[in-house]
């Protein structure tokens, strides 16, 4: 395994130092419910951060995830209530199969009409999130309607600490972040398709001589990062505990920001799976302790916003002194 750069020491360093600044401004911070807290909250994008993150180091981009974790989770659950179901395991794998299905659909759509994946993606977000809509449901269903084990899901804790406010602990959602950072890890750096990603992210043309197939690997790219969408629509809903169908979607660009915010290369071949978990930590932190520290949540897009453009400038910086070292120069 890979040392960590000097960038993602860097994001590490922002955190805690970020960290201990706020417990020094409100104590109750610095307690061990509020990494729990920020476990549980960030799980969801931890999820579709990993998918991302597979489809931006192959030079693609997918904004549509959230449509898909929502079209996934919305099919599996309204299947349940309607035939009376009660099955975690049902209601994974029909929303990942969802999920897959769907993220072959954009993968299609991209090598078919060669456009850039970022106008397929946005045309098949709202296309997606139409189809649910319109010939599934568009009706919310509350706690009392969901089935049981999807409440036992989202209330379930891994162990419990005691607190002087009570008991807290860590939630289970943590599994499927674990297991989907991990399958991320395997692919990327341990299977031929991984390298067959990173290889079409920096040079497609390259990649095809070398025998890669672009696209079977944008098919297994779009196909991974909707099926990692169905379970994070699982999750979600187990969370909140409760089933809306227009929740979710819209919130696609702060997981590509916090993705890019971890050193992911926006146009592919670059990229890694700590830096990606480090920017989704940055984003939940400064979102949910902006008003510990007597700042407005206003103060978030500024703080999200100037970060993601170091960051750029920052990957922009370090490439252009490893091509110079490796004597590549680029207009």
């Amino acid at each position: 395994m890979k040392k960590i750069d000097s960038f993602q020491r860097m994001l590490l360093l922002i955190i805690i130092i970020y960290s201990v600044f706020v417990g020094i401004k409100n104590p109750g911070f610095l307690q061990i419910q509020t990494v729990f807290d920020i476990a549980k909250t960030s799980s969801t994008t931890m999820i579709v951060a990993m998918g991302l993150l597979v489809v931006m180091i192959s030079g693609g981009i997918d904004v549509s995830f959230m449509a898909i974790a929502l079209f996934g989770s919305y099919t599996s659950l309204y299947i349940m209530i309607q035939t009376g179901i009660s099955s975690l395991a049902f209601a994974f794998i029909v929303s990942m199969l969802i999920g897959v299905v769907l993220g072959l659909v954009n993968a299609v759509l991209i090598n078919w009409l060669k456009l850039p994946p970022f106008i397929i993606t946005l045309g098949t977000q709202n296309l997606f999130h139409g189809i649910m809509t319109t010939f599934i449901s568009d009706k919310s269903f509350g706690s009392g309607v969901l089935p049981e084990c999807m409440h036992s899901f989202g209330q379930g804790t891994i162990f419990k600490i005691a607190t002087a406010n009570g008991s807290t602990g860590l939630t289970v959602s943590i599994i499927p972040v674990l297991l989907a950072g991990l399958a991320t890890y395997f692919i990327l750096r341990k299977t031929m398709i991984g390298r067959g990603i990173v290889a079409i992210g920096n040079d497609e043309e390259s990649a095809r001589r070398a025998g890669f197939n672009p696209f079977r690997i944008r098919l297994f790219v779009y196909a991974y990062s909707g099926a990692l969408a169905g379970m994070m629509g699982i999750v979600y809903a187990a969370q909140v505990n409760a089933l809306y169908p227009n929740k979710m979607v819209g919130d696609e660009l702060t997981v590509v920001a916090a993705v890019v915010i971890g050193g992911t290369k926006i146009t592919g071949g670059q990229g890694k799976i700590f830096g990606a978990v480090l920017g989704v930590l940055i984003t939940y932190l400064l979102n949910s302790t902006l008003i510990m520290i007597g700042l407005s949540s206003s103060w978030n897009n500024l703080f999200v916003g100037a970060i993601l453009v170091i960051a750029v400038a920052l990957t922009s910086y370090q490439e252009r002194v490893k091509n110079r070292k490796h004597l590549i120069f680029t207009e």
